[in-house]
């Protein structure tokens, strides 16, 4: 069970969060067990990925990615299984392997951008571990994807207006499952692993 100390004022923010390049809403520091994965989630181009791994590193965790895991027991592309089965064939494969994978201890595990929209894997990232919401803006979103062609979500004619409509339609949701929410668009990637590594470590049962 994940207990939550809810920080009283912004002079305390700025003391958990020293390392931090900006903190988005009120954040809540959060005990971690050893045993309790670290769940990311956000929007693609986030940095989930990429931060993700180097965070496994510090905390000396294994680091799974979700769609990696889903390529991995299918054998084929994400494009490819949007092309057969569709975003819903997708999302059915993708909360199977989530309520797998969740149940592994000590983890570091990167969502796919769209875990969140479904309730069942909602509650298995609030339920198993503590989930860190990596935020950045839909133009800093489109510069980091612009050029990357396996994201069948963005192959429109306007894939900057896609991020736009899907971040509205997703942010509360993220936003509903985060126990900290941390801005990635300023900070390097050193600076935020050091801070999220830092809070965690600061409040590791």
């Amino acid at each position: 069970m994940i207990i939550c100390k809810t920080v009283q004022n912004k002079s305390q923010i700025t003391d958990i969060f020293k390392f931090m390049s900006e903190i988005i809403h009120d954040t809540t520091p959060v005990r971690l067990s050893t045993r309790q994965p670290v769940f990311l989630v956000g929007m693609m181009g986030a940095g989930k990925t990429t931060i993700g791994r180097a965070l496994a590193r510090a905390m000396n965790r294994d680091f799974l990615d979700l769609d990696h895991e889903i390529v991995g027991r299918c054998g084929v592309s994400i494009p490819f299984i949007f092309d057969i089965e569709g975003e819903e064939g997708f999302r059915n494969r993708e909360s199977m392997v989530l309520e797998e994978v969740a149940q592994i201890d000590g983890i570091v595990l990167a969502t796919g951008g769209g875990a969140v929209l479904r309730e069942e894997n909602r509650a298995i990232l609030r339920r198993r571990g503590v989930v860190i919401y990596l935020k950045a803006s839909a133009d800093e979103l489109y510069r980091r994807v612009a050029k990357d062609r396996n994201r069948p979500l963005l192959a429109t004619p306007n894939p900057k207006a896609r991020i736009v409509e899907l971040l509205a339609q997703r942010e509360s949701l993220y936003e509903s499952v985060a126990d900290l929410t941390i801005e990635t668009g300023s900070g390097s990637i050193s600076s935020v692993v050091k801070t999220i590594h830092n809070l965690l470590q600061k409040n590791q049962e």
